[in-house]
Formats: structure tokens, sequence, C-alpha cells
């Protein structure tokens, strides 16, 4: 049984530490567990058959499945994420302003850690490698409280990085793993005010309703992902199915995944049936409204509820507008503010769609599973922030930042 308690006092305690030590410190430690990653890969591998063997048993969806999955390679990009963050700028104190008042103070602005960032999460085993290298790069202990359905996985690579730490001769409370697995250790975690200066919640929409509802700390809230793609009228067709094809079966677990199609009515003849073709290629099941249907034979009817569903499974809603103004209206009607795109030659149209369309990213001519802080050069990411405070997007270092002011004066007092 986890003690929260004394998990948030040797947090504490251990961000006070993390926060002396050098960029270059930070990096070789990191560089160490990338390096403990690759040499101990079949324990993590053997770890994460036990969570898949359970799930499977549970009848776990498939799509969730492919989320809770390691591999060879996923464990290699855990690594190189890893290896990515150690060549970034390390933010930590970073002047953002500096100016002198008439009285003589001179006031700075800075980059500074949060300090002790929770993150509870669900399923994706390198979330806990992800948010450990963004936290100890920008000086914060972090505690994790991951899914039941990872728990043997997340063990096993929480126990890599605190091994690891502590042959560095680093503090290894930089992370915490909460093993308890019970939705009252979670409830008490999000109360734990006193030691955690930020939550952040990352799966499915039940969960993160959870923590922004019931959550005593401030949180960030990342989103789920219900992203659409709009084919305007001026679109190249050549373009626009390969980039469908990849936003929507790549990965279909994953938030930045395409769940429905926008299709302007001048373009459907020409459009729909190339694409039903390359769909059904990938055994996608199709669901849309009466045009689609017409063109497309074999697809079912499309429900309201649909254009609003993130199915994070092999199905797609498709709607068809009659201009751009009436696409962007229903992509901000049903969108979750994730990733939301347009395919257009149409320079005039494409920058309609950007101001428009009220998005964390909006994307011209390219996929939506670029969403993701390895794509933007972030090294990794502790989620997909959909809210408008602080931060919004990939959530990379300067996310898991705050700032303060120091002020330095030669004797003023107030009059």
């Amino acid at each position: 049984m986890n003690n929260l308690e004394e998990l948030g006092k040797r947090a504490t305690e251990a961000k006070y530490r993390l926060q002396t030590l050098s960029a270059e410190r930070k990096n070789e430690a990191l560089q160490a567990v990338a390096k403990a990653f690759l040499a101990r890969k079949q324990e993590m591998l053997s770890a994460n058959e036990k969570d898949l063997k359970i799930g499977e048993e549970n009848g776990m969806h498939p799509g969730l499945l492919d989320r809770l999955r390691l591999t060879d390679e996923r464990i290699c990009g855990m690594a190189d994420g890893l290896m990515e963050i150690t060549e970034l700028s390390d933010p930590i104190g970073e002047i953002l302003d500096r100016f002198d008042r008439p009285n003589g103070l001179h006031i700075t602005k800075l980059r500074v850690p949060f300090g002790v960032i929770g993150i509870i999460y669900e399923s994706r085993p390198n979330v806990t490698a992800d948010a450990f290298g963004l936290c100890f790069k920008t000086g914060n202990a972090v505690i994790l409280k991951g899914g039941k359905d990872a728990i043997h996985s997340n063990i096993a690579i929480s126990d890599i990085i605190r091994e690891t730490l502590e042959q560095e001769g680093i503090v290894n409370d930089a992370i915490q793993l909460i093993t308890d697995t019970d939705r009252q250790t979670t409830n008490e975690f999000m109360k734990l005010n006193r030691y955690v200066d930020v939550l952040i919640p990352r799966g499915g929409a039940g969960l993160i309703r959870a923590v922004v509802e019931n959550s005593t700390i401030p949180v960030i809230e990342t989103g789920t992902g219900n992203c659409h793609i709009y084919i305007d009228e001026d679109a190249d067709i050549a373009k626009a199915v390969p980039i469908i094809i990849n936003a929507k079966t790549q990965r279909i677990g994953v938030c930045n995944s395409c769940e429905s199609l926008v299709i302007h009515e001048k373009i459907a003849d020409r459009f729909l049936p190339a694409l039903a073709d390359a769909l059904r290629e990938k055994n996608v099941e199709m669901r849309g409204d009466e045009r689609v249907r017409k063109l497309i034979p074999d697809c079912l009817c499309a429900t309201e509820e649909d254009y609003g569903t993130e199915y994070l499974d092999y199905i797609i809603s498709m709607k068809t507008v009659s201009c751009l103004e009436e696409a962007i209206a229903h992509i901000n009607r049903y969108t979750t503010r994730h990733s939301d795109a347009i395919i257009t030659e149409n320079e005039e149209h494409a920058q309609s769609f950007l101001q428009g369309i009220d998005s964390a990213c909006v994307y011209v001519n390219a996929s939506t599973r670029f969403t993701d802080g390895f794509e933007f050069g972030f090294g990794a990411e502790i989620g997909i922030s959909t809210q408008k405070l602080h931060a919004r997007g990939p959530m990379g270092l300067k996310e898991l930042t705050t700032y303060k002011y120091t002020i330095v004066g030669d004797g003023q007092t107030r009059p």
C-alpha cells in the first residue's frame, strides 16, 4: 500500500535537490536512463507481456491493447525520446523579461520549475518514460498514477529509472509511482494539493472529467481527440487520400487519429469513391450522411452521436457540406479542440480555416498524426493540452515551467 502523504513529502524534498542540478548533470542522467532502457529491454517486455495477457483475458479493445503494447521499436523510441530531450536547451533560468523601475529596483522575470507534478494516466506505459524525462529536465519531481492495465509495465520502467538515478548519485525520488490501482487511491491523490503543484490527467474522457471535477490541485487538462479532416472543393485528391489513410489507420488507438471527415459537396462525386476503396483496404467501417451513402453503397447511416465520437477504432464518420463556412461551423461544434485539418490548394480557404477553427493544432495539407511532442521537436510530451490557460497543444519542456520575479534593490523603502 502506498502512503500518499509520505510520497508527497519525499517528492517535496526531491524537488529542492533537483533544482540545484546543472543542465549538464541532468543530461548525463537522462543519457544513463536511455542506455538502461536498451540494456534492460527484456525486463520491460516481460512485464508488458503480463499486462497484455490480462488485457486480452479481460476482453480489452484492440485499440487499447495497441496503446498498452511495448515492442523493441517502442522501447527504442522511449530511449530516443530521452536522448532528444538532452539535446534541447534547458529552459530553467531563462530570463523572460528584465526591467528597471524609476526608484532603482532591478526586476527580472525568470523561468522556474513547477516543483512537484502529478500525472494520472491510462494504458500507455511509454508515458512513464516521457513524463520522467520532461519533468526531470525541467527540475520537477513527478508522482505518477498509471492505470491498473499497465501496472507491471509501469513498475518495471520506473524501477529501472530509479535504480539508474541512484547509480548516478541523484535523488531517485525524482520519480515515484503509485502502485495501488484502486479508484479510492486515485481520488485521494487528487486531493494532495499540500505537496503537488499541478496535476495532469492523460487518458480517456471519463478520466479527464473525473480529475477536472474532483481535484483540489490545479489541473492542466489534456483532451480526447475527435479530430476532423475537411476536404475542400479545391483539394488535391492525390494528396487527400493518403493523408486520410495515414491519419485514420496508422494507429487507431491514439488521440491524434482522424475520426471524422467533412467533404465539400462539389468534390464528393470524384473524391468519395476513391477514398472508399482505400478505406475498404484497411477494413475501416464508414458511416455517413445521405449524400455520402449514395456514393458509397456499403456506407452505414451516421447518427448525430457519430459526429461527436472518438472511436479509437476502424470506424470513420463522414459529413458533406455546401461551403467552407458550414465546414468550419460543423467542426467547431463537434471537435474536442485537439487537432483538425483542411486539404486544399486554395490559399484563401486555407487561411480562413486556420483562423476559424478553435483547436489546439490546425493543419493544412497534412495528417493530424503529427500532433505529437516528438514530431514537434520537443523530445517527448506530457500530453496534448486542449485548454487555453498556460499550455495548449503538445506539452514539452517550457509547458512544465512557471516563472518568478527577482527584485534587487539598494536600500529602497516604499513611501
